[in-house]
């Protein structure tokens, strides 16, 4: 759920980010309408994919955290509080075994000594 879940943040961020193709795009139109100097063009579009990809991560980690704080406020269970099958065998391993030496112990006191 949580791999969708970034799959269409991603997406969305995708439509709202330029791409290094867009990026170099639109560079490429600013240089032909002499707004950038073509020996800054590089640098430009090296300075918005890498601002893009910052954004994106910066928003990717609001978006988490907003979504743990909320999970925490529904109070529904972590991986860290779900108990697994293996642990679940051998909680019942130990009881049974605590049971049945408290048994034997029992048994040990009720019989007599016996000689053959």
């Amino acid at each position: 759920m949580k791999d969708l879940f970034e799959k269409s943040i991603d997406l969305g961020l995708g439509f709202y980010m330029y791409s290094r193709e867009k990026a170099e795009e639109f560079v490429e139109e600013l240089v032909n309408k002499g707004e950038v100097a073509r020996k800054d063009a590089r640098k430009f579009t090296t300075e918005l994919v890498k601002r893009g990809e910052e954004q994106r991560n910066e928003l990717k980690k609001i978006i988490n955290d907003g979504v743990t704080e909320t999970l925490k406020q529904t109070n529904v269970a972590n991986k860290e509080d779900i108990v697994t099958k293996d642990e679940i065998r051998q909680i019942v391993r130990e009881q049974i075994t605590q049971a049945l030496q408290e048994q034997g112990t029992t048994k040990m006191k009720a019989v007599p000594n016996q000689k053959n």
